[in-house]
Parts: C-alpha cells; structure tokens; sequence
C-alpha cells in the first residue's frame, strides 16, 4: 500500500514540470503586438536620456513624431510652461457665500470684537 502511493506521488511530481514548460511554450510563442514593438524600438533609442528630456521623448516617439520634433521637445515644453496661464475657474457662489462676501466687504477697518459682531448681525440679515 505504502509503495502504490510513493509510486503514484512520484509520477505526479514528474507530470507537474513537464504541463508547466508545455505552458510557458505556448506564451512564448505569442508575437509582440505594434504598440509593444514601438515601447521596444523606442526604449532603445532613448538609453542615455534621463528625466523630463526621456519622458518628451518617449512621449513624442511613441505618437510617430519625427525625431527633429523629438530633439526640440524639451525645449518647447520648458518655454510653454512660461508663458501659458491656466485661466481662473469660478464657482457660482451660494446665497450664504454671496452673503459671506459682502459682509466682508463691509466689515473692512473692524477688528476684533466690533468686527465679529457687525459680521453677526450682518449674516443674520436675509
């Protein structure tokens, strides 16, 4: 008995590493799509760039960009975070922060306990 299931767990042991090589064969085998062979070609070409100048190179590489468009990047991008502004975005105001606003307004030149008591009453005013 003792045997029979020494022999048994031998052979499983042995069919084990031979299912788990036919399976790392089959994802060898897959061909690398477009996308990865572009990462390939373009990882390659950018060893020796480090930081941002690797970072607008990869990034203009992989949309296709020539590479005169590839050397200027950096450049450009440093001169475009100069000179361009975001534009402020506003919220519309609530009736209690319209009313937080004006009071505010008004209240210049108050301080301490006459400012905090104008702002009460005028808070309390609908």
């Amino acid at each position: 008995m003792l045997k029979k299931s020494l022999i048994s767990v031998l052979c499983l042991s042995l069919l084990v590493p031979a299912v788990s090589l036919a399976e790392t064969a089959t994802h060898a085998v897959k061909p690398l799509t477009a996308h990865q062979e572009r990462m390939k070609t373009c990882n390659a070409d950018a060893k020796g760039k480090k930081g941002e100048e690797r970072k607008a190179f990869m990034k203009s590489c992989l949309k296709g960009e020539s590479a005169a468009a590839v050397k200027k990047a950096p450049e450009a991008k440093k001169h475009e975070k100069k000179t361009a502004k975001k534009p402020k975005t506003y919220k519309k105001l609530n009736s209690q922060q319209m009313r937080m606003k004006t009071c505010n307004v008004e209240a210049k030149g108050k301080k301490g306990a006459e400012r905090k008591a104008f702002m009460k009453s005028c808070l309390s005013n609908k």
